[in-house]
């Protein structure tokens, strides 16, 4: 009996838990490397958490780099970078985007870099199931 009630007494918490939403649902995004260029699908889409995998279709290894490319921003600069990806490999980043223009560039700066437009932060994955 004793025991019931010390395990009772620690259980309750005095302050309430403050529930937090959950941040944006993950947006998934492709890039191809070749020995001229990369190219980015979908070009546009909303602030907050992605994963961009990418196949190297150039001749040589590669690192991909997903970062700000605007001068003077409100706020510091974001970059990710992948490991290095063999060629006719594919590897991935992943990057929590805030708001802006972003450059998408292999390690070889003979190759075009692609560039993608980040939007609004996106809403919310606070109502969505089945997510990790």
């Amino acid at each position: 009996m004793l025991i019931a009630l010390v395990v009772l007494a620690g259980c309750g918490s005095g302050e309430p838990r403050e529930n937090l939403p959950r941040p944006p649902v993950p947006v998934l995004m492709t890039a191809s490397v070749d020995d001229r260029v990369v190219r980015v699908s979908p070009r546009t889409t909303g602030a907050g958490p992605i994963t961009l995998v990418v196949t190297n279709q150039s001749s040589e290894p590669q690192t991909i780099t997903f970062e700000t490319d605007e001068l003077g921003g409100e706020s510091g600069g974001r970059r990710a970078s992948s490991p290095r990806i063999p060629p006719r490999g594919t590897g991935r980043l992943t990057i929590d985007a805030r708001t802006g223009v972003y450059a998408v560039r292999a390690s070889d700066e003979q190759i075009e870099a692609a560039r993608v437009r980040i939007g609004p932060q996106r809403p919310s994955g606070q109502d969505r199931v089945l997510l990790p």
